[in-house]
């Protein structure tokens, strides 16, 4: 008599993506910081849209219904909160974003039987684009700097963990040093830009010196203060 074979369990597979989010650190008085908020909104009215946000909460003290006012006050801006951090989970309720701890998603297979390892190229520390980003695109470059022979329209976006090499206008936004890059600078050839950011500080259209505008010019980071000069 041959014996039954087992049924095959159908093995779970965890897939795990990494997303930049926007870091929201509050600071007291929260009203003038949600007034921050709101200036930034009226400069630039997408600019939160479609945007994971994480509230990191290590700089207030806040009871749990001052987290869940906080977390009100940004819904009735249409800022989208995927978590928090710097809290204890004490002071959070069922209904708020979950708690964060930080790190990479990773793919996760637990029964999968190991499979010999393979060659892991390095990931590559700049990316270089020959053609222009046109309105409503985005580029997303975490690892490194991000170079582009040509013009990055108004209505895209250029992100990236190092710096941003712009070879022609800068019409869109420009957000460098993402993940924390304090030396990070963004260069262009013809300065138009919607926003510039670096490691969280930014300028909008209307902080541009209006001399600078479309010229050469560079931004980086003194202090907590972003600096934006002619490129010569």
């Amino acid at each position: 008599m041959e014996a039954l074979a087992k049924p095959q369990r159908q093995m779970v597979r965890l897939r795990g993506r990494s997303y930049v989010a926007f870091v929201f650190v509050p600071t007291v008085p929260i009203q003038d910081w949600l007034q921050e908020i709101d200036t930034t909104i009226a400069r630039s009215p997408g600019f939160f849209a479609g945007r994971p946000v994480v509230v990191d909460l290590s700089s207030v003290d806040l009871s749990q219904s001052g987290i869940g006012h906080l977390l009100t006050s940004l819904q009735d801006r249409n800022i989208r909160v995927l978590g928090i951090e710097g809290v204890e989970e004490a002071r959070l309720t069922p209904s708020m974003p979950p708690l964060l701890s930080g790190g990479r998603s990773c793919v996760i297979e637990p029964t999968a039987p190991k499979k010999p390892e393979a060659k892991v190229e390095a990931k590559p520390t700049s990316l270089l684009l020959d053609s222009p980003v046109r309105s409503g695109q985005t580029v997303i470059f975490p690892e490194g700097d991000v170079t582009i022979l040509g013009s990055v329209g108004s209505g895209a976006e250029v992100v990236a963990g190092g710096s941003i090499h712009i070879y022609g206008a800068l019409r869109g936004r420009a957000m460098a040093g993402v993940n924390g890059h304090t030396s990070a600078r963004i260069y262009c050839q013809k300065i138009e830009a919607e926003l510039l950011a670096i490691d969280g500080f930014y300028q909008t259209a209307d902080d541009i010196d209006e001399a600078l505008r479309g010229k050469p010019a560079q931004a980086w980071l003194q202090g907590n203060t972003m600096r934006i000069t002619a490129l010569n």
